[in-house]
């Protein structure tokens, strides 16, 4: 079967609009938290922890997806992807004022402990919505509803800092981030798909029982999937977790370009997630995937080689580059697999995604403990490459029986 998506006519009004629905459902699930992240040093302050403490209630947001992330597959069967986003997204941001209001850290671990499972519920129903969306359109659309979210959260960090900056309450912050959210939810829910959850799929009157028995192949294929999204996860965390560490401990550089790497690393992934729809549609999801993880592979491990504070810098910003349209398609294949629903595909693969980004980072640690911090990140460029050898799971699958 071709690499390419179909070809099809214009979309209708009721697909445009759903289109700007759906990447208002980004727009809160990106800004959310990271308009916490600035305040993060206040909030230990105010309740006075360790840094152990705040740590450990930061873990609460992984620990809470990984636990419930599977259930977003069964929220999506039983409300509809569209309802589970908004409804999650709503959660989501109501979270953030306990956050503010929160008077120990049993309150604020378990206000974390809810937005991480919020936030993966959402994740997988924005996502297998879009997916709906992509199909109406007959093309890819799924790397800009995922460069909108990069772009929300940058703007939630920015505006946190601005808010600190001109001396707003946290509370007062939090609260007026929530009513903004709100709005976009509200607004958002109205422009959404109606209709049958699996409408748009040509094997879509199969998906609807309630008791689905998928092939060993499509398992295999959500295996391979998921395998591809937790190494390409590990690629595209480099940056944040080590980045910042690399250029001062092993470089030596000076303490104020330790934000250089996850900078160039982000701003790098959001344009290539702007351009990742034509280069799909162009060159077909495996060929632009493939490229895109030899690129990083080469751009890390060429910093590596030629340490530099530049090399690094480049070096981190070519993994953005590389991985930036990963999980776009990673997930649009994992809600195409024939035989498995949509919302059961995208959810599983996301839980093995987010399970990559909690291990990666102490293997990477252990190996710098050690040996050096520069070994560590040869697992970074390895990483990409076994991904690139998985980048034959995101063709797209011929349902069975068809022609």
């Amino acid at each position: 079967m071709s690499d390419h998506p179909p070809i099809a006519s214009a979309p209708d009004a009721e697909a445009r609009r759903a289109r700007l629905g759906v990447a208002g459902l980004f727009t809160v699930n990106g800004l959310g938290y990271p308009s916490v992240v600035p305040w993060l040093p206040a909030i230990k302050d105010n309740l006075e922890l360790s840094n152990a403490a705040l740590g450990t209630a930061i873990a609460t947001m992984p620990l809470g997806a990984l636990l419930t992330g599977m259930l977003a597959g069964p929220l999506i069967a039983r409300f509809g992807s569209g309802r589970t986003a908004v409804v999650c997204g709503l959660l989501s941001a109501w979270m953030l004022p306990v956050v503010a209001l929160a008077p120990n850290w049993w309150v604020l671990a378990a206000a974390l402990f809810v937005i991480g499972s919020a936030d993966t519920w959402a994740d997988s129903a924005m996502n297998a919505h879009g997916l709906r969306v992509q199909r109406r359109y007959g093309r890819s659309i799924i790397n800009t509803f995922h460069a909108v979210w990069s772009i929300a959260a940058v703007t939630g960090g920015l505006l946190g800092s601005a808010a600190i900056g001109l001396g707003v309450p946290l509370l007062l912050h939090l609260v007026g981030t929530a009513v903004a959210l709100t709005a976009v939810s509200l607004a958002s829910s109205r422009m959404l798909l109606s209709g049958p959850e699996h409408a748009e799929r040509a094997d879509g009157h199969t998906l609807d029982g309630s008791r689905l028995r998928p092939t060993a192949r499509a398992l295999g294929l959500v295996a391979a999937l998921g395998a591809l999204l937790m190494l390409a996860g590990a690629v595209e965390d480099a940056a944040a977790s080590w980045g910042g560490v690399y250029l001062l401990d092993e470089i030596g550089a000076a303490s104020f370009l330790a934000g250089l790497p996850f900078m160039a690393c982000q701003a790098m992934m959001t344009l290539g997630r702007l351009v990742g729809d034509r280069l799909t549609d162009a060159f077909g999801a495996v060929a632009v995937a493939r490229t895109g993880l030899l690129l990083s592979a080469a751009g890390l491990g060429g910093a590596l080689l030629l340490p530099g504070v530049a090399t690094a810098v480049v070096g981190f910003a070519l993994c953005g580059l590389g991985v930036a349209t990963l999980f776009p398609l990673t997930l649009a294949a994992a809600g195409e697999v024939p035989g498995v629903r949509s919302g059961d595909g995208v959810a599983a693969v996301s839980w093995l995604a987010r399970l990559g980004f909690l291990a990666f980072p102490p293997v990477v640690g252990l190996v710098a403990d050690a040996v050096s911090l520069r070994a560590g990140l040869v697992l970074v460029p390895a990483a990409a490459l076994v991904a690139a050898c998985l980048a034959w799971s995101l063709r797209p699958q011929q349902p069975a029986g068809g022609g």
